[in-house]
């Protein structure tokens, strides 16, 4: 027996929808419909009520479920009605005082009262749900991939644990398929709305012809006895859908709060007691005008008032009661006391990893408050950076300041500043092309990341700036682009010891072996901390960290040196590297000629500190100039400069050529699979720079 009983509880729901629908078949009596109808009500004043107080859509996700249930509920009660007004003239106490009350006596008042209800459910609260629920399901899913992004750029750098980053990605996946079956669910309210006019219209229709030709009653009376009962019936079904309908309005519109939306209501209004006390100012300044109702006026203008008042001066006393708590200081202390404590001088020593500096006019790209978006893109980035270099970045810290202009950023490195760029925020960035199709007005600049001569463009001059051939930027992407580049350019200095040991405490966890027998025995965090920061200095991947160290460990134990170490590694990361610089399966390169290479090999010379190039300085000038000219060749291709030379001069050569150039890439012949077509789009020869060293 208590099985059964939970069984039936068990599917308490399902057994409650299925009678509903056997209502629409099965004749109630009219005391069981009053019943269904009060309850009805109640229901549905409840459903308003936990809308109103909870503090985000998903505390209440069985609603658009709940929303279905309740339709059906109400349809049901509405054709059992029906069977009822048209059968017997009279559907039960409650539809016939319903009608009494709002018909007053009156006929044409009732049906106009009721036909506003009904329109302000249809019109205003149905429609409006309607288009926010549909604009709240498209955002939500929009905004899918970047939530993500986030959590796995959260997760990467350790700021959450997986457990945390699965709790979000269910909660992300919850809310897109709230929101979508919201944006159905207000599909069933309006078409319900639309069903209880339909249905009140048979009622009356109905009940009018069965009263004249089935019982020959006198229209008059048929009239009034079938209007009462018809409009009692549109206004018991239309109260309810009209709290349910403010229900779904409610909780589409609901924005993420720390309370309830009777908490922000009375917190929001009790912290603006001067826009109150201003209001009330009016009101009674508007009783003072001829033919105004006075009396109402001055009564609310004065409530206004002394509530404003009264909210002001208890804000005033919480202040005093917090600032009463701070302990006060015992005297005025000087700049000069203050650091004869020694511990005070030390937090001046503290540098941050990275910092970016702004003016005056960026900070509302940076502050999430006035909808900022600058975080979240770089909490992206740096998941887009972490998935292709094997390195998280650090946090980045943001803030104004003086010594930055307007429009102005400024960013630093460990305290110093290696770029700056000036952006308009209500302006677009357009890059100029080769060739543009037509000139653009705006003001000449240079766009800050790659040095492209730019313009700033207003907002209604972009589509023709496209359709001239220009490329244009909003402001935050130029300065995003700007601080990715940085931080590509600069990443070598990024990575310090504790980045390399977090990097081989998270190998740990998928390769403890390797971590085990090699670090920091074999290969200690210093030697990997110089590797990691050599590779990324000439723009190669690290996400292959186990490989990394076992190539590292058997190199140190062949008696190589950390330079020696990391071109085996380079040789063994070719697969990396070539997908790295590679496009289409075509590599475009300049080459050396044979005779120089021999010549530079010839120039190695060993001290010391190391192995050095010792070139003249003709033949410097030469290799130079001749770099200079193949680099046009790559910018008008829009690929990465790369220099292809042989594995024994490849890192001197690299050395030397990133003094003048340091966005050329020095790549050797054994660091490119064999898979990858190679076409040299330049050679540099020292023919000419010999046969002028012949004649001096």
């Amino acid at each position: 027996m208590k099985k059964a009983l939970q069984t039936v509880m068990d599917n308490a729901i399902a057994l409650g929808v299925v009678i509903v629908v056997l209502f629409m078949i099965i004749p109630l009596p009219s005391y069981l419909l009053d019943f269904f109808l009060i309850v009805n009500i109640g229901l549905s004043i409840a459903i308003l009520m936990i809308t109103m107080n909870i503090t985000e859509a998903l505390e209440f996700s069985i609603f658009p479920s709940l929303l279905l249930v309740t339709t059906l509920f109400r349809l049901a009660l509405n054709v059992s009605s029906t069977k009822l007004i048209l059968a017997n003239g009279y559907a039960g106490e409650v539809v016939q005082n319903f009608g009494l009350l709002i018909t007053g006596g009156n006929i044409v008042i009732g049906v106009v009262i009721f036909l506003i209800i009904v329109l302000v459910q249809f019109i205003v609260i149905t429609k409006g749900a309607e288009r926010v629920a549909e604009v709240a399901a498209r955002f939500t899913l929009d905004a899918m991939p970047g939530k993500q992004m986030a959590i796995d750029a959260d997760l990467s750098s350790g700021l959450i644990d997986e457990q945390e980053a699965r709790r979000r990605r269910d909660k992300i996946q919850k809310e897109a398929d709230f929101y979508g079956a919201m944006d159905g669910a207000t599909k069933i309210v309006k078409g319900d709305a639309i069903m209880s006019l339909i249905i009140t219209l048979i009622n009356f229709v109905g009940g009018v012809l069965i009263g004249m030709l089935m019982n020959g009653g006198d229209f008059a009376s048929v009239l009034s006895k079938y209007s009462i009962v018809t409009i009692g019936d549109g206004l018991v079904s239309q109260l309810p859908a009209l709290m349910i309908s403010t229900a779904t309005g409610m909780i589409v519109t609901r924005s993420v709060s720390e309370g309830s939306l009777n908490r922000d209501v009375i917190a929001q209004f009790k912290a603006q007691p001067r826009a109150i006390m201003t209001t009330g100012v009016i009101l009674v300044v508007l009783a003072c005008v001829p033919r105004t109702p006075h009396v109402a006026l001055f009564l609310a203008g004065g409530v206004l008032l002394g509530g404003g008042y009264l909210i002001s001066k208890n804000m005033e006393k919480e202040r005093v009661l917090v600032a009463s708590e701070q302990p006060a200081p015992t005297e005025t202390q000087s700049e000069g006391d203050f650091y004869k404590n020694i511990d005070n001088v030390y937090s001046l020593l503290s540098v941050e990893p990275m910092e970016m500096e702004f003016g005056y006019s960026l900070i509302p790209l940076v502050d999430e408050s006035h909808g900022g978006k600058l975080i979240n893109r770089i909490v992206i980035f740096r998941r887009q950076f972490a998935s292709d270099m094997g390195f998280v970045f650090p946090s980045i810290r943001l803030h104004d300041s003086s010594a930055a202009g307007t429009n102005q950023y400024i960013i630093r490195i460990r305290g110093e500043e290696v770029a700056r760029g000036e952006i308009l925020v209500d302006y677009y960035l357009a890059l100029e092309p080769p060739n543009p199709a037509g000139e653009i007005n705006g003001i000449e600049t240079v766009e800050p990341a790659y040095g492209i001569p730019s313009r700033w463009i207003l907002p209604e001059d972009r589509e023709l700036a496209e359709v001239y051939g220009y490329t244009v930027i909003d402001p935050l992407s130029v300065m995003l682009t700007h601080l990715s580049e940085v931080i590509k350019k600069h990443a070598h200095e990024l990575l310090d010891r504790s980045t390399a040991i977090q990097l081989v405490n998270n190998l740990k966890q998928t390769a403890p072996e390797i971590v085990d027998e090699l670090v920091p025995g074999t290969v200690s965090y210093a030697n990997l901390e110089k590797v990691l920061k050599n590779l990324l200095k000439e723009g190669i991947p690290i996400r292959d960290l186990g490989l990394i160290i076992e190539t590292l460990g058997d190199s140190l134990a062949q008696g190589r040196d950390v330079d020696a170490a990391t071109e085996q590694i380079r040789g063994v990361l070719s697969r990396t590297i070539t997908r790295r610089f590679c496009e289409d399966g075509q590599l475009k390169v300049v080459t050396l000629d044979a005779e120089l290479e021999k010549r530079i090999i010839g120039s190695l010379t060993r001290s010391d500190q190391g192995i050095f190039l010792e070139l003249g300085p003709e033949l410097m000038q030469q290799i130079i100039a001749q770099m200079s000219e193949n680099l046009k060749k790559f910018s008008e291709l829009s690929r990465t400069p790369v220099l292809l030379v042989s594995q024994i001069i490849r890192p001197y050569f690299s050395r030397l050529i990133t003094q003048f150039y340091p966005d050329v890439y020095v790549l050797a012949f054994n660091e490119i699979t064999n898979a990858v077509q190679i076409q040299a789009i330049g050679n540099i020869s020292v023919a000419d720079a010999g046969a002028k060293a012949v004649n001096q």
